[in-house]
């Protein structure tokens, strides 16, 4: 099977998994559920989870460039890393049965987390389906040990194989979150809208960083761009999304501009750690599925528009501003996340204020 490599952003290769710009909608039913509360901001949701391929999410965007990598380079076999509930683990999985690549998922222990949907439902389930080999791995194991095991064992077998990082994170897969910098502008000029914030939840950095030398790159400030740090604390996700955000910026031939980095990271909705529940994100994720029928997920989304939630309460923006919430995807997670979660949700009730 042939498929079509295109010029993408900065003149790098990629290939299409994405389908065209996705939805800025209007969250016109949440908009009128927070006026009873006396917030009066529009609230923009950039639909990154609705995509054609694997259940969506923004991983689709960097893996468009990485695998377009492996596709000129003649590799034929894929081994990638993450946590067992891995959304980027998910997206590979589908992007390689698209292609006609040969899938390994190097799946660790990140979360504390044991019950059977966990291990087995959501994401593990679909990586099944998709046709990717899993290799769950004991705690304590190193998962780049691990890998360059495999890759061994799969090259002495005749396959070409090609190592995509965690969350495909790099300046390569970067450049799909500094096209979509690209793709917002169009969509914001076209509504007319005046944009104070846009937020996303910030796990491997990668999103965020790309975004952000995306939006220095068409002569933006990027202090309206807001990470919520999901995985690591506040320091260390500050630091690695501004390393990567610089990098990228090289990468593309824009190193001069490094100089207008401003990164913004809030750490405030991590709660115990990583993959941890969060009664605010219960009530975040509750609060949009039951005013506008749209799901988010409860590790990385979640927490993220929990975040903005909080911020648009304590009156930092008002009438006349616009946000928008990057939908990053991760919705299968919500199944692995049954038993956890189930008593939460309904606890939860609509008042006239909204869910409380």
């Amino acid at each position: 099977m042939k498929h079509l490599i295109k010029n993408g952003f900065a003149g790098f290769p990629y290939v299409d998994l994405v389908g065209g710009p996705t939805r800025l909608q209007r969250a016109e039913n949440l908009e009128a559920m927070l006026r009873r509360e006396g917030i009066n901001a529009g609230i923009y949701l950039k639909r990154d989870d609705l995509m054609p391929l694997g259940e969506g999410g923004n991983k689709l965007r960097k893996l468009q460039y990485h695998l377009a990598a492996v596709l000129n380079n003649g590799q034929d076999t894929v081994i990638t890393f993450g946590g067992v509930q891995s959304n980027h683990a998910r997206l590979t999985a589908a992007a390689c049965a698209r292609l006609g690549l040969e899938c390994h998922l190097v799946l660790s222990q990140q979360v504390d987390i044991r019950t059977d949907e966990f291990q087995s439902n959501g994401n593990p389930w679909l990586n099944r389906i998709y046709g990717a080999s899993s290799h769950l791995l004991d705690r304590g194991t190193s998962p780049q040990a691990f890998a360059e095991i495999l890759a061994e064992r799969l090259s002495r077998q005749g396959k070409k194989i090609a190592v995509i990082p965690t969350g495909g994170s790099t300046p390569l897969g970067a450049l799909g979150y500094a096209e979509c910098a690209a793709e917002i502008a169009e969509q914001v000029k076209a509504a007319g809208l005046n944009v104070k914030n846009i937020s996303m939840a910030n796990g491997s950095s990668g999103t965020q960083a790309g975004l952000t030398a995306g939006w220095i790159s068409q002569d933006k400030g990027s202090d309206i761009i807001t990470g919520y740090a999901v995985m690591a604390d506040q320091q260390d996700t500050l630091g690695t999304t501004t390393r990567l955000a610089s990098q990228t910026l090289e990468f593309i031939g824009r190193g001069h501009l490094t100089d207008a980095l401003s990164v913004n990271v809030d750490a405030s909705q991590l709660g115990a750690a990583y993959g941890q529940p969060t009664p605010r994100m219960v009530e975040a994720v509750a609060l949009l599925a039951r005013s506008e029928g749209i799901l988010l997920d409860p590790v990385y989304s979640g927490k993220a528009f929990a975040g903005l939630l909080e911020k648009l309460r304590s009156g930092m923006y008002g009438s006349g501003d616009d946000v928008i919430f990057l939908m990053t995807g991760g919705v299968p997670g919500l199944y692995a996340y049954q038993g956890a979660l189930e008593e939460s949700f309904l606890t939860q009730a609509v008042s006239p204020t909204g869910i409380q």
